[in-house]
């Protein structure tokens, strides 16, 4: 084969190189690099950080109040809607707030002195009873002058027991000041009853597994029934025992409603310690004693010691119990009433020694049964908010039971 000329293979080279040449040409050169950014986040300000943060803050717990709302809300509970949604409130954090707007409230809706007098008494009670006890009390001596047909008489509030009517109720006018105001009182033999303590759904704070009512099986001899104290976290460390249970341990100089073994009940001031020991079977406190000795306790113008909430002088719905000279319970409740006026008003009852028990409209109660298996309930003053069947299915705070000790 002949030699390719050297002028052959020169255009040969040529052409390779300019084929690679237009090659070169025709591709797409990349985009030449810029230097790297700082990220945003890294250029923001210090200020700018702390807003995010602080709104994530806020966003993250609100998600967590409307989780705790939103359960307590829908737990099983008796009281109502709003009332609820102010107690969580209270115990979320807008406890001052709360107490601010109620006490505003009751200062613009405070009730006038004087105006015209009643001319009768709400009827409580089934008939003026005949008793065949060992003691009775005498009728409450009126305040107001002259006094309505049947003030301050003692009625019958259910079966007999041992002849007579074992629980007792009346109603009188305890203030010049205000006519138009009545208070409701009954009188509980110790001698032919017996008491009990139960926990409610809330409180005192539990395993949730608390009954919350009367029991079913203690119907039978139900007689009547009636509000407990505070809330535990309201009273500065209030006690409370039940069941065998010391739910909060017992503090020193607290008044104190006691029951023991052999069936009695007192109301004084603790000097136990804080277990209940041997022979207790249930203690509930609340705050000082308001009447000891028969003498209004002198610091019933402390506004500190009466009302995490409301304190002593504003005029609410207030209950009280206490014992007289013999050893019975008194019980007492009215509508605008200050510390001062309840201590007053038992007192003039016949309790020698007794303590503020529960207030405000929601949580005041005192109902009595005209038969047994809790039955034909009433309430100790028709204007009390709850029903005559309170604590005849769950609730959600503690409160007392009175039975007969006999079948009667």
């Amino acid at each position: 084969m002949a030699r390719a000329s050297s002028s052959s293979v020169a255009r040969y080279e040529q052409r390779i190189l300019d084929y690679e040449a237009a090659r070169e040409t025709r591709r797409p050169r990349p985009a030449p690099r810029t230097p790297a950014r700082r990220p945003v986040a890294a250029r923001r300000s210090p200020r700018y950080r702390l807003r995010r943060i602080v709104a994530l803050t806020l966003a993250i717990l609100m998600v967590v109040s409307l989780t705790s709302f939103a359960a307590a809300m829908s737990a099983p509970s008796n009281t109502p809607f709003g009332v609820r949604a102010v107690e969580w409130l209270r115990g979320n954090g807008a406890a001052g707030l709360v107490s601010e707007v109620e006490n505003v409230y009751y200062s613009l809706h405070a009730p006038s002195a004087g105006g015209p007098p009643l001319k009768w008494l709400p009827t409580v009670g089934t008939a003026t009873r005949t008793p065949v006890a060992s003691y009775a009390p005498p009728p409450i001596p009126p305040v107001i002058s002259p006094p309505l047909p049947g003030e301050g008489d003692w009625r019958g509030a259910g079966p007999a027991v041992a002849g007579a009517s074992p629980v007792l109720v009346s109603t009188f006018r305890p203030d010049p000041n205000y006519p138009q105001m009545v208070a409701g009182v009954a009188w509980i033999d110790h001698a032919r009853t017996s008491m009990a303590l139960y926990p409610g759904l809330d409180e005192p704070p539990g395993d949730g597994n608390q009954l919350a009512e009367v029991p079913p099986a203690l119907r039978s001899r139900l007689l009547a029934t009636f509000n407990s104290g505070f809330k535990l976290e309201d009273t500065g460390g209030a006690g409370f025992f039940a069941d065998r249970h010391l739910y909060a341990p017992l503090r020193e100089g607290l008044a104190t409603v006691v029951g023991y073994a052999d069936g009695s009940v007192d109301v004084r001031s603790w000097t136990g310690g804080p277990d209940p020991g041997r022979g207790v079977v249930f203690a509930r406190q609340n705050l000082p004693l308001i009447v000891s000795g028969g003498q209004l306790n002198p610091q019933l113008s402390n506004d500190s010691l009466w009302g995490a909430t409301l304190g002593n002088a504003v005029r609410v719905w207030r209950s009280g119990v206490g014992v007289d000279a013999h050893g019975n319970l008194i019980y007492a409740a009215a509508d605008i009433q200050t510390a001062q006026s309840l201590a007053e008003i038992l007192r003039h009852a016949g309790a020698i020694r007794a303590m503020e028990l529960d207030i405000n409209y929601e949580w005041t109660t005192f109902n009595f049964f005209g038969a047994w298996e809790a039955g034909d309930p009433a309430k100790l003053l028709p204007d009390m908010n709850r029903p005559a069947t309170r604590y005849l299915t769950p609730d959600d705070r503690d409160f007392f039971a009175v039975y007969a000790r006999t079948g009667g």
